[in-house]
């Protein structure tokens, strides 16, 4: 087995395709954002917030998601919007990622005075200068910088998320919570698709995130469909705190292109409902089914390790039987300030704990730029993700590495 350098690690061509907006802060900014919208953190400075609320290890998953209540709080202006967008950029292009998808729900932003054009057009302008001023200064034998944004439907939420919640929810209080949910995923999904082509705003995707165990994907099997008509590519959060079942849904009902997480597509003892097939042969056709559609996982390790308390060694993560059974997966943040994690992070955990060849780097590299949601033409991204994968061959020559 060949032993894969962080020098090397850095250099080669690399993507981010699960990574939220808001729990990829840098903690100064948050720190700043928060002085200047006069949010009250737990904390003014970066060594109490480590400690408090943005912490190396959860006890669960509640803990894990409170700190998103502050990062949320300060990005509700354009400014915010912008700087953030700008510096998760600029922070992924300095460890070697070249293409970045961000989501987040834009629902949780709005306001009385950020509409979801306002905070679509702040996050895309972000990401925009610091991709131009990259690709303006970058050596002409190097591939190109870019990005997409995919928007973020709730599984569930309450009035108390957002203004924008708030409002919906006060509207329709004669409709059930399951109504609600829908609607307002409904709702997100005509202005993406309005968005998408009435603007240039580099919109590419939509996702459903959000508590999954009790609302299940089918309750936004309508918005799927209409994000389809409107040929936005689609992914979901499935599998990553409830089981197989889940990530069936998520490619059957809502016919996911990717999915999110899937840690516990293997996990046999979480199936819930009866099946015709037993436990063992329904896990293994959703696999065949995954697998022959090349519907890529995007793997998130550091998180996954820090939600769910019953893995308490990273070796135990199903990453392993992915590989076993060739899968397409791709290493992802999630968050990188919330987990504490970067790209280049996630990759030598990844090659520490798992039995990688120099083939199957390659491959999951390979599968973060083919199985993107690029915006641009199709006869264009051949052309780049060629590119990359020559200057990939490069990268390793130089370091020696053979498949």
């Amino acid at each position: 087995m060949q032993y894969f350098s962080d020098e090397f690690i850095h250099a080669i061509p690399k993507t981010d395709l699960h990574v939220h907006l808001d729990g990829s802060l840098r903690i100064n900014t948050l720190i700043d954002l928060a002085k200047q919208a006069d949010v009250e953190l737990p904390a003014m400075d970066e060594a109490e917030l480590r400690k408090q609320v943005f912490k190396d290890s959860y006890r669960n998953l509640e803990e894990y998601l409170a700190g998103f209540a502050y990062t949320t709080a300060v990005l509700r202006s354009r400014e915010a919007l912008y700087r953030v967008s700008y510096e998760l950029f600029k922070d992924n292009a300095a460890e070697g990622v070249r293409y970045i998808e961000v989501r987040f729900a834009p629902q949780l932003l709005m306001s009385e005075t950020l509409s979801f054009w306002d905070v679509m057009e702040a996050v895309d302008q972000g990401l925009r200068d610091a991709r131009d001023e990259l690709n303006r200064t970058r050596p002409q034998e190097e591939p190109e910088y870019d990005y997409g944004i995919i928007v973020c439907a709730m599984r569930f939420f309450t009035k108390d998320f957002s203004p924008y919640y708030r409002d919906y929810s006060r509207m329709h209080e004669f409709s059930s919570q399951t109504e609600i949910i829908s609607g307002a995923s409904l709702e997100l999904a005509k202005a993406a698709v309005q968005l998408r082509s009435r603007s240039s705003i580099q919109i590419v995707g939509f996702d459903l995130a959000g508590a999954e165990y009790g609302y299940p994907a089918s309750d936004h099997q309508a918005s799927y469909e209409l994000v389809e008509k409107g040929f936005l590519h689609k992914t979901v959060h499935a599998g990553e705190a409830f089981g197989p079942e889940s990530i069936f849904q998520a490619v059957t009902k809502l016919q996911a292109d990717r999915i999110g997480h899937g840690l516990h597509l293997f996990d046999t003892d979480l199936i819930r409902a009866p099946h015709e097939q037993d436990p063992e042969t329904y896990v293994r056709e959703l696999v065949n089914y995954i697998a022959n559609r090349r519907i890529t996982v995007e793997v998130c390790l550091t998180s996954n390790m820090q939600t769910t308390p019953d893995l308490k060694q990273l070796e135990q993560h199903s990453f392993s039987r992915m590989l076993e059974q060739k899968l397409s997966v791709t290493l992802c943040t999630d968050n990188r300030l919330v987990s504490n994690t970067s790209i280049c992070k996630e990759y030598r955990l990844a090659l520490d704990n798992f039995p990688i060849t120099a083939h199957d780097l390659k491959n999951i590299i390979a599968y973060g730029f083919k199985r993107s949601f690029y915006y641009h033409s199709y006869p264009q991204k051949r052309v780049w993700v060629r590119s990359v994968l020559n200057y990939y061959d490069r990268i390793a020559e130089k370091f020696g590495i053979r498949e």
